[in-house]
């Protein structure tokens, strides 16, 4: 396992297309450098095409788990099983930051959970806090926090310019799932 001086923390927010792609794009480059990374998808519990890949041909090096039902969650219509996976998955996050065994650890859509309710500004802040300095830790999701980006080290904010999906098409197999 690679130890920096410092990890760093990292904010992928903003409504544009891009936040978990970028974080996947870090995973990659990580992987290539030997680095172990550990993802934790909230909102998600279907299958996307980066899980395959990663479980079929990285799986030595990366861990992806979900805590999401196959349901969109929306505002208003949160459930019991919402907010118990979310809570499984900041344990498991935790426990995967402070297990010495990974350079890097992505909450995936962190940021819309804690805007719905389901994880708190304060569960994230807490990570940050508890972080180990060799951790690289990294957020993404849209309507981050303004407390999570104050003490962030890099924020990128993705910008939609335009996107097809106003014009009807659909999440394309291998493209945005």
């Amino acid at each position: 396992m690679k130890k920096w001086k410092k990890g760093y923390v990292q904010v992928y927010t903003g409504n544009g297309k891009g936040k978990t792609t970028a974080a996947l794009g870090l995973t990659l480059r990580a992987v290539g450098a030997g680095l172990k990374v550990y993802i934790a998808q909230f909102l998600k519990g279907s299958d996307y095409s980066e899980i395959k890949a990663i479980n079929e041909r990285l799986s030595d090096l990366v861990k992806v788990e979900q805590f999401g039902a196959p349901h969109f969650v929306h505002s208003g219509k949160i459930t019991a099983e919402d907010l118990e996976l979310a809570k499984k998955g900041l344990e498991a996050a935790k426990n995967a930051m402070l297990s010495g065994e990974y350079d890097i650890v992505i909450l995936e859509e962190a940021n819309v959970a804690c805007y719905l309710g389901i994880l708190s500004v304060e569960d994230l802040l807490k990570l940050v806090e508890e972080k180990p300095e060799g951790v690289e830790l990294i957020f993404t999701g849209r309507y981050a926090p303004q407390e999570l980006i104050d003490i962030a080290d890099l924020v990128t904010e993705m910008v939609e310019v335009k996107h097809y999906y106003t014009k009807g098409v659909q999440a394309r197999e291998g493209i945005e799932k």
